[in-house]
Protein backbone atom coordinates (compact mmCIF):
# COMPACT_ATOMS: atom_id res chain seq x y z
CA UNK A 1 0.00 0.00 0.00
CA UNK A 2 2.74 2.52 1.11
CA UNK A 3 4.57 1.57 -2.32
CA UNK A 4 1.29 2.36 -4.54
CA UNK A 5 1.22 5.78 -2.42
CA UNK A 6 5.24 6.62 -3.19
CA UNK A 7 4.15 5.69 -6.60
CA UNK A 8 1.13 7.63 -7.15
CA UNK A 9 2.88 10.55 -5.27
CA UNK A 10 5.78 10.34 -8.11
CA UNK A 11 3.30 10.15 -10.77
CA UNK A 12 1.42 12.88 -9.94
CA UNK A 13 4.69 15.17 -9.67
CA UNK A 14 5.84 13.86 -12.67
CA UNK A 15 2.51 15.56 -14.40
CA UNK A 16 2.77 18.68 -12.83
CA UNK A 17 6.78 19.11 -14.31
CA UNK A 18 5.40 17.88 -17.95
CA UNK A 19 2.71 21.00 -17.76
CA UNK A 20 -0.25 18.43 -17.28
CA UNK A 21 -2.77 18.58 -14.85
CA UNK A 22 -3.06 15.97 -12.31
CA UNK A 23 -6.24 14.92 -11.04
CA UNK A 24 -5.36 14.54 -7.53
CA UNK A 25 -3.29 17.64 -6.27
CA UNK A 26 -2.17 16.91 -2.80
CA UNK A 27 1.15 15.43 -2.54
CA UNK A 28 2.18 15.03 1.08
CA UNK A 29 4.34 17.73 1.82
CA UNK A 30 7.74 17.37 2.68
CA UNK A 31 7.97 13.78 1.08
CA UNK A 32 9.44 15.13 -2.21
CA UNK A 33 12.40 17.82 -2.71
CA UNK A 34 13.00 19.21 -6.14
CA UNK A 35 17.11 19.71 -7.33
CA UNK A 36 17.89 23.07 -8.37
CA UNK A 37 20.33 22.06 -10.90
CA UNK A 38 18.27 18.95 -12.67
CA UNK A 39 14.66 20.20 -11.81
CA UNK A 40 14.03 16.78 -10.63
CA UNK A 41 11.75 15.76 -8.25
CA UNK A 42 13.76 13.61 -5.42
CA UNK A 43 12.40 11.11 -2.75
CA UNK A 44 13.42 13.28 0.32
CA UNK A 45 14.57 10.18 2.27
CA UNK A 46 16.76 9.15 -0.43
CA UNK A 47 18.41 12.71 -0.61
CA UNK A 48 18.90 12.61 3.50
CA UNK A 49 20.72 9.27 2.50
CA UNK A 50 23.11 10.55 0.23
CA UNK A 51 24.49 12.93 2.79
CA UNK A 52 21.98 15.80 0.70
CA UNK A 53 23.63 14.98 -2.49
CA UNK A 54 21.09 14.54 -5.81
CA UNK A 55 21.26 10.65 -6.83
CA UNK A 56 20.14 12.18 -10.39
CA UNK A 57 23.04 14.79 -11.11
CA UNK A 58 24.95 14.94 -8.47
CA UNK A 59 24.66 18.53 -7.42
CA UNK A 60 25.05 19.24 -3.84
CA UNK A 61 21.89 20.71 -1.40
CA UNK A 62 22.60 23.39 1.12
CA UNK A 63 23.16 21.68 4.02
CA UNK A 64 21.07 22.66 7.46
CA UNK A 65 23.79 23.40 10.30
CA UNK A 66 22.03 20.68 12.81
CA UNK A 67 22.01 18.87 9.93
CA UNK A 68 25.56 19.22 8.66
CA UNK A 69 26.57 18.46 12.36
CA UNK A 70 24.77 15.00 12.51
CA UNK A 71 26.20 14.04 9.30
CA UNK A 72 29.96 14.99 10.60
CA UNK A 73 29.87 14.71 14.70
CA UNK A 74 29.81 11.52 16.23
CA UNK A 75 26.41 10.12 16.88
CA UNK A 76 25.33 11.68 20.73
CA UNK A 77 28.39 13.61 20.73
CA UNK A 78 27.50 17.37 20.04
CA UNK A 79 27.42 19.83 23.11
CA UNK A 80 26.10 23.42 21.87
CA UNK A 81 27.68 26.51 22.99
CA UNK A 82 25.90 29.85 23.41
CA UNK A 83 23.00 28.69 21.97
CA UNK A 84 21.11 31.90 22.98
CA UNK A 85 22.66 35.40 21.98
CA UNK A 86 20.60 38.65 22.49
CA UNK A 87 19.59 40.44 19.99
CA UNK A 88 21.17 43.55 18.99
CA UNK A 89 20.55 46.53 16.33
CA UNK A 90 23.63 48.88 16.49
CA UNK A 91 22.12 51.04 13.80
CA UNK A 92 18.40 50.90 14.29
CA UNK A 93 18.03 49.85 11.47
CA UNK A 94 14.34 49.83 10.26
CA UNK A 95 12.76 45.91 10.41
CA UNK A 96 16.04 44.32 10.80
CA UNK A 97 14.78 42.93 14.25
CA UNK A 98 11.74 41.33 12.64
CA UNK A 99 13.30 40.17 9.77
CA UNK A 100 15.80 38.19 12.64
CA UNK A 101 12.60 37.28 14.27
CA UNK A 102 11.09 35.48 11.07
CA UNK A 103 14.54 34.06 10.39
CA UNK A 104 14.45 32.48 13.74
CA UNK A 105 11.23 31.40 13.07
CA UNK A 106 11.89 29.51 10.51
CA UNK A 107 15.07 28.21 11.01
CA UNK A 108 14.49 27.66 14.94
CA UNK A 109 18.15 28.83 15.26
CA UNK A 110 18.93 31.58 17.51
CA UNK A 111 21.23 32.99 14.61
CA UNK A 112 23.21 32.34 11.48
CA UNK A 113 25.94 29.98 13.12
CA UNK A 114 26.07 27.13 15.42
CA UNK A 115 28.43 26.41 17.57
CA UNK A 116 29.80 23.81 20.24
CA UNK A 117 32.29 20.82 20.73
CA UNK A 118 31.86 17.30 19.51
CA UNK A 119 33.63 14.05 18.80
CA UNK A 120 34.83 13.34 14.75
CA UNK A 121 35.82 9.63 14.46
CA UNK A 122 36.37 10.21 18.35
CA UNK A 123 38.55 13.30 18.02
CA UNK A 124 37.22 15.90 20.39
CA UNK A 125 36.72 19.47 18.41
CA UNK A 126 35.18 22.95 18.43
CA UNK A 127 32.62 23.18 15.42
CA UNK A 128 31.10 25.70 13.99
CA UNK A 129 28.44 25.71 11.18
CA UNK A 130 26.79 28.53 9.37
CA UNK A 131 22.96 27.94 8.12
CA UNK A 132 22.11 29.35 5.01
CA UNK A 133 18.69 29.99 5.68
CA UNK A 134 19.33 32.59 8.39
CA UNK A 135 19.43 35.97 6.19
CA UNK A 136 21.86 33.81 4.08
CA UNK A 137 24.13 33.27 6.72
CA UNK A 138 25.53 36.84 6.60
CA UNK A 139 27.87 38.05 9.40
CA UNK A 140 26.85 40.76 11.81
CA UNK A 141 27.71 41.22 15.50
CA UNK A 142 26.10 38.03 16.93
CA UNK A 143 27.43 35.68 14.17
CA UNK A 144 30.85 37.30 14.89
CA UNK A 145 30.31 37.11 18.74
CA UNK A 146 29.37 33.36 19.17
CA UNK A 147 32.63 32.87 16.57
CA UNK A 148 35.38 34.56 18.58
CA UNK A 149 33.38 32.92 22.09
CA UNK A 150 33.50 29.42 20.70
CA UNK A 151 37.37 30.22 18.96
CA UNK A 152 38.23 31.71 22.59
CA UNK A 153 36.85 28.71 24.34
CA UNK A 154 38.68 26.10 22.47
CA UNK A 155 42.11 28.11 22.54
CA UNK A 156 41.60 27.84 26.05
CA UNK A 157 40.80 24.40 26.40
CA UNK A 158 43.46 23.19 23.99
CA UNK A 159 40.79 22.25 21.66
CA UNK A 160 40.89 22.07 17.44
CA UNK A 161 38.67 24.23 15.63
CA UNK A 162 36.71 23.47 12.70
CA UNK A 163 34.74 25.82 10.65
CA UNK A 164 31.89 25.19 7.87
CA UNK A 165 31.59 28.74 6.41
CA UNK A 166 28.69 29.49 4.19
CA UNK A 167 27.52 32.84 3.54
CA UNK A 168 26.79 35.84 1.72
CA UNK A 169 29.36 38.36 3.54
CA UNK A 170 28.67 40.87 5.30
CA UNK A 171 25.25 41.76 7.22
CA UNK A 172 24.04 45.45 5.47
CA UNK A 173 21.68 45.99 8.24
CA UNK A 174 24.57 46.24 10.98
CA UNK A 175 27.00 48.66 8.96
CA UNK A 176 30.77 49.14 9.62
CA UNK A 177 29.95 47.00 13.12
CA UNK A 178 29.74 44.11 10.93
CA UNK A 179 32.56 44.98 9.32
CA UNK A 180 34.70 44.84 12.51
CA UNK A 181 33.72 41.22 12.48
CA UNK A 182 36.05 40.40 10.41
CA UNK A 183 38.96 41.62 12.46
CA UNK A 184 37.14 40.28 15.76
CA UNK A 185 37.25 36.84 14.22
CA UNK A 186 40.44 36.69 12.70
CA UNK A 187 42.22 37.96 15.60
CA UNK A 188 40.66 35.43 17.84
CA UNK A 189 41.80 32.51 14.97
CA UNK A 190 45.83 34.13 15.21
CA UNK A 191 45.86 33.90 19.24
CA UNK A 192 44.59 30.07 18.31
CA UNK A 193 47.55 29.81 16.25
CA UNK A 194 49.95 31.29 18.28
CA UNK A 195 48.74 28.91 21.06
CA UNK A 196 49.42 26.16 18.66
CA UNK A 197 46.47 24.70 18.17
CA UNK A 198 45.08 23.42 14.56
CA UNK A 199 42.31 25.19 12.45
CA UNK A 200 40.51 23.58 10.04
CA UNK A 201 38.05 25.87 7.59
CA UNK A 202 35.57 24.12 5.21
CA UNK A 203 34.24 26.05 2.61
CA UNK A 204 30.34 25.24 1.52
CA UNK A 205 28.27 26.79 -1.13
CA UNK A 206 27.94 29.68 -1.50
CA UNK A 207 31.57 31.31 0.84
CA UNK A 208 31.76 34.72 0.00
CA UNK A 209 32.45 38.82 1.13
CA UNK A 210 33.49 39.07 4.72
CA UNK A 211 33.23 36.01 5.71
CA UNK A 212 35.76 34.96 2.82
CA UNK A 213 37.71 37.81 3.76
CA UNK A 214 38.53 36.88 7.35
CA UNK A 215 37.90 33.97 8.72
CA UNK A 216 37.33 31.06 5.48
CA UNK A 217 40.42 31.61 4.19
CA UNK A 218 42.36 31.71 7.45
CA UNK A 219 42.63 28.11 7.97
CA UNK A 220 46.19 25.77 8.74
CA UNK A 221 44.37 23.21 6.56
CA UNK A 222 41.42 24.41 3.98
CA UNK A 223 39.11 22.29 2.73
CA UNK A 224 36.50 23.36 -0.06
CA UNK A 225 33.10 20.67 -0.80
CA UNK A 226 33.10 20.08 -4.81
CA UNK A 227 32.03 23.40 -7.07
CA UNK A 228 31.21 25.79 -4.36
CA UNK A 229 30.97 28.89 -4.92
CA UNK A 230 34.08 30.92 -3.02
CA UNK A 231 34.78 34.14 -3.75
CA UNK A 232 35.01 37.86 -2.55
CA UNK A 233 32.87 40.10 -4.88
CA UNK A 234 30.26 37.65 -6.47
CA UNK A 235 30.21 36.52 -9.84
CA UNK A 236 27.54 39.36 -11.43
CA UNK A 237 29.52 41.90 -9.46
CA UNK A 238 32.24 41.59 -10.61
CA UNK A 239 30.58 40.57 -14.23
CA UNK A 240 28.99 44.16 -14.14
CA UNK A 241 31.76 46.04 -12.79
CA UNK A 242 34.25 44.78 -15.58
CA UNK A 243 32.20 43.97 -18.55
CA UNK A 244 33.38 41.05 -19.21
CA UNK A 245 31.69 37.52 -19.46
CA UNK A 246 33.46 35.15 -16.64
CA UNK A 247 35.32 32.00 -17.45
CA UNK A 248 33.27 28.77 -16.82
CA UNK A 249 33.85 27.53 -13.38
CA UNK A 250 35.25 30.79 -11.98
CA UNK A 251 35.07 31.08 -8.77
CA UNK A 252 34.52 27.70 -8.03
CA UNK A 253 36.32 24.54 -5.45
CA UNK A 254 38.50 23.88 -8.12
CA UNK A 255 39.60 27.15 -9.62
CA UNK A 256 40.27 28.27 -6.23
CA UNK A 257 42.29 24.77 -5.96
CA UNK A 258 43.97 25.78 -9.09
CA UNK A 259 44.89 28.91 -8.22
CA UNK A 260 46.45 27.61 -4.70
CA UNK A 261 43.90 29.09 -2.38
CA UNK A 262 42.70 25.50 -1.07
CA UNK A 263 44.62 22.67 0.26
CA UNK A 264 41.84 19.91 -1.25
CA UNK A 265 38.94 19.39 -2.33
CA UNK A 266 36.89 16.84 -0.27
CA UNK A 267 33.11 14.99 -1.49
CA UNK A 268 31.18 15.26 1.42
CA UNK A 269 30.74 11.60 1.88
CA UNK A 270 34.18 11.49 2.35
CA UNK A 271 34.87 14.61 4.72
CA UNK A 272 33.80 13.07 7.99
CA UNK A 273 36.85 10.76 7.52
CA UNK A 274 38.98 12.97 6.15
CA UNK A 275 38.40 15.56 9.24
CA UNK A 276 38.94 12.81 11.60
CA UNK A 277 42.12 11.82 10.25
CA UNK A 278 43.55 14.92 10.22
CA UNK A 279 42.66 15.62 13.67
CA UNK A 280 44.21 12.46 14.57
CA UNK A 281 47.61 13.22 12.80
CA UNK A 282 47.38 16.91 14.86
CA UNK A 283 46.11 15.21 17.89
CA UNK A 284 49.03 12.54 18.25
CA UNK A 285 52.01 15.57 18.33
CA UNK A 286 51.46 15.64 21.70
CA UNK A 287 51.36 12.12 22.69
CA UNK A 288 53.69 10.63 20.72
CA UNK A 289 57.58 10.81 19.28
CA UNK A 290 58.98 9.42 16.47
CA UNK A 291 59.07 5.42 16.74
CA UNK A 292 56.14 5.49 18.87
CA UNK A 293 52.63 3.78 17.82
CA UNK A 294 49.64 6.32 18.12
CA UNK A 295 46.89 3.67 17.64
CA UNK A 296 48.61 1.04 20.37
CA UNK A 297 48.74 3.70 22.88
CA UNK A 298 52.43 5.00 22.13
CA UNK A 299 54.25 2.39 22.63
CA UNK A 300 57.68 1.75 20.94
CA UNK A 301 57.43 0.02 17.45
CA UNK A 302 58.64 -2.90 17.41
CA UNK A 303 60.12 -3.02 13.58
CA UNK A 304 62.98 -4.90 14.15
CA UNK A 305 64.84 -2.18 12.66
CA UNK A 306 66.25 -0.39 16.01
CA UNK A 307 69.93 -1.25 16.37
CA UNK A 308 70.71 -0.14 12.02
CA UNK A 309 74.44 0.59 12.71
CA UNK A 310 74.15 3.63 10.71
CA UNK A 311 78.13 4.33 10.68
CA UNK A 312 78.75 1.42 9.05
CA UNK A 313 76.24 2.33 6.02
CA UNK A 314 77.39 5.58 5.65
CA UNK A 315 79.44 4.64 2.67
CA UNK A 316 77.89 1.07 1.99
CA UNK A 317 77.81 0.95 -1.29
CA UNK A 318 80.91 1.85 -3.52
CA UNK A 319 80.50 3.77 -6.40
CA UNK A 320 82.49 1.18 -8.53
CA UNK A 321 83.73 2.36 -12.25
CA UNK A 322 81.29 4.55 -12.92
CA UNK A 323 82.24 8.28 -13.96
CA UNK A 324 80.74 11.35 -12.83
CA UNK A 325 78.67 11.60 -15.72
CA UNK A 326 77.22 8.17 -15.78
CA UNK A 327 76.00 9.74 -12.57
CA UNK A 328 74.55 12.44 -14.08
CA UNK A 329 72.65 9.84 -16.93
CA UNK A 330 71.39 7.87 -14.24
CA UNK A 331 70.10 10.51 -12.07
CA UNK A 332 68.03 11.76 -15.07
CA UNK A 333 67.27 8.23 -16.47
CA UNK A 334 63.15 8.47 -17.49
CA UNK A 335 62.46 5.19 -14.92
CA UNK A 336 64.00 6.70 -12.03
CA UNK A 337 61.67 6.66 -8.94
CA UNK A 338 60.23 10.29 -8.48
CA UNK A 339 59.25 11.36 -4.53
CA UNK A 340 55.92 9.98 -5.01
CA UNK A 341 57.01 6.75 -5.80
CA UNK A 342 59.11 7.15 -2.50
CA UNK A 343 56.40 8.67 -0.13
CA UNK A 344 54.27 5.95 -1.46
CA UNK A 345 56.67 3.39 0.25
CA UNK A 346 57.41 5.06 3.40
CA UNK A 347 54.48 6.74 4.38
CA UNK A 348 51.20 5.59 5.55
CA UNK A 349 48.40 7.99 5.22
CA UNK A 350 50.42 10.66 2.88
CA UNK A 351 47.25 13.43 2.52
CA UNK A 352 48.08 16.05 0.03
CA UNK A 353 47.97 19.48 0.55
CA UNK A 354 47.88 22.32 -2.54
CA UNK A 355 48.48 25.61 -3.13
CA UNK A 356 50.59 29.11 -1.99
CA UNK A 357 47.64 30.87 -0.83
CA UNK A 358 48.82 33.75 -3.28
CA UNK A 359 49.16 33.00 -6.97
CA UNK A 360 48.58 28.83 -8.03
CA UNK A 361 49.17 25.23 -6.82
CA UNK A 362 52.70 24.01 -8.38
CA UNK A 363 52.55 20.35 -9.88
CA UNK A 364 56.58 20.36 -9.57
CA UNK A 365 56.38 20.17 -5.87
CA UNK A 366 54.09 17.84 -3.36
CA UNK A 367 53.60 18.29 0.09
CA UNK A 368 51.36 17.56 2.72
CA UNK A 369 50.98 15.36 6.37
CA UNK A 370 51.64 11.97 6.47
CA UNK A 371 52.25 9.34 9.15
CA UNK A 372 55.80 7.64 9.83
CA UNK A 373 55.77 4.77 12.64
CA UNK A 374 52.99 6.42 13.87
CA UNK A 375 54.36 9.58 14.02
CA UNK A 376 53.16 12.48 11.80
CA UNK A 377 55.56 14.10 9.64
CA UNK A 378 55.50 16.90 7.18
CA UNK A 379 56.43 15.59 3.61
CA UNK A 380 57.90 17.61 0.58
CA UNK A 381 59.16 16.69 -2.76
CA UNK A 382 60.00 18.02 -6.00
CA UNK A 383 57.86 15.70 -8.36
CA UNK A 384 59.10 14.87 -12.19
CA UNK A 385 56.51 13.14 -14.43
CA UNK A 386 57.30 10.05 -15.96
CA UNK A 387 55.41 10.24 -19.22
CA UNK A 388 55.26 13.48 -21.49
CA UNK A 389 51.88 14.47 -20.70
CA UNK A 390 53.10 14.33 -16.63
CA UNK A 391 55.99 16.18 -17.20
CA UNK A 392 54.30 19.19 -18.93
CA UNK A 393 52.01 19.40 -15.91
CA UNK A 394 54.94 18.81 -13.74
CA UNK A 395 56.94 21.40 -15.83
CA UNK A 396 59.73 18.48 -15.80
CA UNK A 397 60.25 18.98 -12.10
CA UNK A 398 61.27 22.28 -12.56
CA UNK A 399 59.54 24.63 -9.78
CA UNK A 400 57.86 28.01 -10.37
CA UNK A 401 57.68 30.49 -7.13
CA UNK A 402 54.59 29.29 -5.98
CA UNK A 403 55.95 25.65 -5.89
CA UNK A 404 58.92 27.13 -3.19
CA UNK A 405 55.96 29.26 -1.50
CA UNK A 406 53.73 26.20 -1.16
CA UNK A 407 56.88 24.47 -0.05
CA UNK A 408 57.80 27.15 2.77
CA UNK A 409 54.12 27.46 4.00
CA UNK A 410 53.80 23.45 4.20
CA UNK A 411 57.50 24.07 6.24
CA UNK A 412 56.17 26.63 8.52
CA UNK A 413 52.91 24.93 8.91
CA UNK A 414 55.03 22.15 9.91
CA UNK A 415 56.84 24.33 12.64
CA UNK A 416 53.37 25.69 14.42
CA UNK A 417 52.33 21.36 14.97
CA UNK A 418 55.93 20.41 16.24
CA UNK A 419 55.93 18.19 12.94
CA UNK A 420 59.35 17.13 11.51
CA UNK A 421 60.03 17.94 7.96
CA UNK A 422 61.70 15.57 5.07
CA UNK A 423 62.36 16.87 1.56
CA UNK A 424 62.74 14.63 -1.77
CA UNK A 425 65.13 16.83 -3.93
CA UNK A 426 64.93 15.84 -7.46
CA UNK A 427 64.80 18.79 -9.57
CA UNK A 428 66.83 20.14 -12.59
CA UNK A 429 66.44 23.49 -11.46
CA UNK A 430 64.33 26.20 -10.70
CA UNK A 431 62.20 27.13 -13.89
CA UNK A 432 63.45 30.06 -15.88
CA UNK A 433 60.93 31.53 -17.55
CA UNK A 434 59.25 35.63 -18.02
CA UNK A 435 56.11 34.81 -15.56
CA UNK A 436 58.70 33.20 -13.17
CA UNK A 437 60.67 36.43 -13.22
CA UNK A 438 57.41 38.56 -12.95
CA UNK A 439 56.16 36.50 -9.89
CA UNK A 440 59.87 36.76 -7.91
CA UNK A 441 61.67 33.62 -8.18
CA UNK A 442 64.63 35.17 -6.91
CA UNK A 443 62.98 36.20 -3.66
CA UNK A 444 60.79 32.83 -3.64
CA UNK A 445 64.19 30.58 -3.39
CA UNK A 446 65.53 33.09 -0.90
CA UNK A 447 62.95 33.42 1.64
CA UNK A 448 62.83 29.61 1.35
CA UNK A 449 67.06 29.81 2.44
CA UNK A 450 66.16 32.24 4.95
CA UNK A 451 62.92 30.92 6.55
CA UNK A 452 64.81 27.33 6.72
CA UNK A 453 67.54 28.13 8.36
CA UNK A 454 65.49 29.12 11.57
CA UNK A 455 63.21 26.58 11.33
CA UNK A 456 62.29 25.06 15.07
CA UNK A 457 61.97 21.22 13.79
CA UNK A 458 64.32 18.82 12.71
CA UNK A 459 64.53 18.59 8.60
CA UNK A 460 65.95 15.82 6.42
CA UNK A 461 66.47 16.43 2.75
CA UNK A 462 67.54 13.63 0.48
CA UNK A 463 68.85 14.04 -2.93
CA UNK A 464 66.72 11.28 -5.04
CA UNK A 465 67.45 12.41 -8.86
CA UNK A 466 69.15 15.94 -9.97
CA UNK A 467 69.67 18.58 -6.98
CA UNK A 468 70.32 21.27 -9.54
CA UNK A 469 71.59 24.44 -8.00
CA UNK A 470 69.39 27.12 -6.09
CA UNK A 471 66.37 25.31 -7.42
CA UNK A 472 67.55 22.31 -5.22
CA UNK A 473 69.06 24.20 -2.22
CA UNK A 474 65.70 26.01 -1.74
CA UNK A 475 64.36 22.54 -0.36
CA UNK A 476 68.01 21.40 1.00
CA UNK A 477 68.69 23.77 4.12
CA UNK A 478 68.30 21.17 6.36
CA UNK A 479 69.75 19.76 9.81
CA UNK A 480 71.39 16.86 7.32
CA UNK A 481 71.39 16.28 3.86
CA UNK A 482 71.28 12.68 2.62
CA UNK A 483 72.08 11.83 -1.49
CA UNK A 484 71.55 8.23 -2.99
CA UNK A 485 74.32 6.68 -4.85
CA UNK A 486 73.49 7.80 -8.38
CA UNK A 487 72.19 11.42 -7.53
CA UNK A 488 74.05 14.35 -8.72
CA UNK A 489 74.11 17.82 -6.61
CA UNK A 490 75.70 20.86 -8.66
CA UNK A 491 75.93 24.20 -9.04
CA UNK A 492 73.97 24.00 -12.03
CA UNK A 493 74.13 21.46 -15.09
CA UNK A 494 77.39 20.19 -16.60
CA UNK A 495 76.09 21.18 -19.65
CA UNK A 496 75.98 24.89 -18.58
CA UNK A 497 79.21 24.56 -16.59
CA UNK A 498 81.05 23.83 -19.29
CA UNK A 499 78.92 26.36 -22.08
CA UNK A 500 80.02 29.16 -19.41
CA UNK A 501 83.75 28.51 -18.61
CA UNK A 502 84.85 26.60 -21.70
CA UNK A 503 82.55 28.51 -24.38
CA UNK A 504 81.40 24.44 -25.45
CA UNK A 505 78.55 22.69 -24.08
CA UNK A 506 79.32 19.43 -25.60
CA UNK A 507 81.97 19.17 -23.08
CA UNK A 508 79.55 18.37 -20.25
CA UNK A 509 81.10 14.70 -19.59
CA UNK A 510 84.07 16.56 -18.80
CA UNK A 511 82.84 19.17 -16.60
CA UNK A 512 80.98 16.86 -14.56
CA UNK A 513 83.80 15.50 -13.47
CA UNK A 514 85.57 18.97 -12.52
CA UNK A 515 82.90 19.59 -10.80
CA UNK A 516 82.67 17.32 -8.20
CA UNK A 517 78.65 16.39 -8.51
CA UNK A 518 78.72 13.12 -7.32
CA UNK A 519 77.19 11.73 -3.65
CA UNK A 520 81.14 10.79 -2.87
CA UNK A 521 82.64 13.77 -3.83
CA UNK A 522 80.35 15.52 -1.80
CA UNK A 523 80.59 13.28 1.04
CA UNK A 524 83.98 14.28 1.42
CA UNK A 525 83.71 18.08 0.87
CA UNK A 526 81.10 17.87 4.22
CA UNK A 527 78.48 18.72 1.59
CA UNK A 528 76.26 15.62 2.49
CA UNK A 529 76.29 13.15 5.42
CA UNK A 530 74.70 10.21 4.14
CA UNK A 531 74.69 8.66 0.81
CA UNK A 532 71.91 5.71 0.35
CA UNK A 533 73.05 2.45 -1.28
CA UNK A 534 71.90 1.39 -4.91
CA UNK A 535 73.55 -1.82 -5.44
CA UNK A 536 71.49 -1.15 -8.89
CA UNK A 537 70.47 1.96 -9.94
CA UNK A 538 67.10 2.82 -8.82
CA UNK A 539 64.14 1.82 -10.58
CA UNK A 540 60.73 0.07 -10.25
CA UNK A 541 62.05 -3.17 -9.57
CA UNK A 542 64.60 -1.82 -6.82
CA UNK A 543 62.45 0.95 -5.63
CA UNK A 544 60.82 -1.24 -2.78
CA UNK A 545 64.53 -2.09 -1.36
CA UNK A 546 66.06 1.44 -1.76
CA UNK A 547 62.75 2.69 0.11
CA UNK A 548 63.16 -0.04 2.76
CA UNK A 549 66.99 1.36 3.33
CA UNK A 550 65.72 4.87 3.60
CA UNK A 551 62.84 4.07 5.98
CA UNK A 552 65.28 2.34 8.54
CA UNK A 553 67.83 5.82 8.47
CA UNK A 554 64.87 8.10 8.64
CA UNK A 555 64.00 6.26 11.41
CA UNK A 556 67.25 6.45 13.13
CA UNK A 557 67.52 10.30 12.19
CA UNK A 558 64.14 11.44 13.61
CA UNK A 559 65.31 9.41 16.98
CA UNK A 560 68.16 11.51 16.68
CA UNK A 561 66.91 14.85 16.90
CA UNK A 562 63.59 14.32 18.44
CA UNK A 563 65.11 15.10 21.90
CA UNK A 564 67.04 18.34 20.75
CA UNK A 565 65.09 21.89 21.37
CA UNK A 566 64.18 24.51 18.92
CA UNK A 567 67.34 26.87 19.82
CA UNK A 568 69.61 22.47 19.74
CA UNK A 569 68.35 22.62 16.02
CA UNK A 570 68.44 25.78 14.94
CA UNK A 571 72.18 26.32 16.18
CA UNK A 572 73.20 23.08 14.64
CA UNK A 573 71.61 23.81 11.33
CA UNK A 574 73.39 26.96 10.97
CA UNK A 575 76.55 25.65 12.41
CA UNK A 576 76.09 23.10 9.39
CA UNK A 577 76.42 25.69 6.95
CA UNK A 578 78.65 27.88 8.73
CA UNK A 579 81.42 25.48 8.50
CA UNK A 580 81.13 24.91 5.18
Amino acid sequence: MLKNMFKKTYTLIDMKYRGQTPQEPNIPEGLWRKCRKCGQPIYAEDVKNNYYICPKCKAYFRVHAMRRIEITADKGSFQEWNREMEFSNPLDFPGYEEKVQAAREKTRLNEAVVTGQCLIDGEKAAIGVCDARFLMSSMGHVVGEKITLMVERATKEGLPVILFACSGGARMQEGCVSLMQMAKTSGALKRHHEAGHLFVSVLTDPTTGGVTASFAMLGDIILAEPKALIGFAGPRVIQQTIGQKLPEGFQRSEFLVEHGFVDRIVPREEMKETLGKILRMHRSQETAGPGQDVENGGGIVDSGRNNVDIATQRDASPEGEKTAWEHVLLSRKADRPVAGDYIDQIFDDFMELHGDRYFGDDGAIIGGIAMFHGKPVTVIGQQKGKTTKENISRNFGMPSPEGYRKALRLMKQAETFGRPVICFVDTPGAFCGIEAEERGQGEAIARNLFEMSDLKVPVLSIVIGEGGSGGALAMAVANEVWMMENAVYSVLSPEGFASILWKDSKRADEAAGVMKVTARDLRKLGIIEEIIPEREPADGENLKEIAGEMDKRIEVFLEKYKEKSSEELQNQRYNRFRGI
